[in-house]
């Protein structure tokens, strides 16, 4: 990163905004000076302008639009992903159709216009867990870390939110969907419990065929008029335990203890 972008701290993110509308431009601008650890390095009104300017300010974050002339922002953000080390991008745009287009080139965050100051600095606060400073400081701590991704995205209407893995309890399957449980409430995904225990087996252990919790929140094991369920720090739920698993559980209770 630049001279420029470092003065304020190391830990500043560099952001580079690429829209075509002037005033969509301005106003990300004007919001960013309100949300700390940020310095805006440039803007960009078109994907060739943002390219350039990706060399030559090295941002960390790139806010940008989907809809401008020439190459588009699901093009533009294909493109930058092939990149050694890309920045982080947040898709800012005016149409929600682009959400599962955009969740395909793994985006950071996918904000729809107007946005509000509050919803970009959450935005952010996420990008900033996978930013480039971020991530080179941790290459050591990621080679030894637990299986499968750190964080879960979560596409609906409202845009695509991203879910930390450490803050996820537990994994229960309703009807078509699974419902992630977290100490921010709950999430419908568009993955199967199947698929989610496979990838987070070191983490989460499968209780009944509806439900897999996370090991490092189990608080106990209570019984029911139906059977037996599991407790869970942080969060209310507590699923049920099949009788077929019942003794396992009550290992991995002892093993714990």
């Amino acid at each position: 990163m630049s001279d420029a972008s470092t003065a304020s701290g190391l830990n500043d993110l560099g952001v580079l905004i690429v829209d075509d509308e002037p005033l969509a431009r301005a106003r990300l601008a004007r919001q960013l000076q309100a949300i700390d650890g940020c310095q805006l390095l440039g803007e960009a009104a078109d994907g060739e302008s943002a390219l350039q300017q990706l060399d030559s300010l090295d941002p960390d974050l790139l806010l940008l639009d989907i809809e401008m002339p020439g190459q588009n922002g699901l093009q533009l953000a294909e493109q930058i992903c092939k990149r050694p080390n890309p920045p982080a991008i947040i898709f800012c745009t005016a149409h929600d159709q682009f959400a599962l287009p955009a969740f395909a080139v793994a985006p950071s965050g996918y904000l729809l216009k107007p946005v509000n100051v509050e919803q970009l600095a959450q935005a952010i606060a996420q990008a900033r867990r996978l930013s480039k400073p971020q991530l080179l400081q941790t290459d050591s701590v990621r080679s030894t870390s637990a299986s499968g991704r750190r964080q879960i995205k979560a596409v609906s209407r409202r845009g695509v939110q991203l879910l930390d893995v450490d803050d996820i309890r537990c994994f229960v399957a309703e009807d078509k969907y699974v419902i992630a449980h977290h100490s921010s409430g709950e999430t419908v995904l568009d993955e199967s419990l199947k698929e989610l225990e496979a990838e987070f087996g070191e983490r989460f252990v499968r209780v009944h065929r509806s439900a897999i919790v996370a090991v490092d929140y189990i608080t106990g094991l209570r019984k029911t008029t139906g059977g037996h369920e599991v407790t869970l720090s942080g969060i209310e739920l507590a699923p049920p335990v099949s009788r077929r698993l019942l003794g396992s559980i009550k290992t991995l209770l002892s093993e714990l203890a």
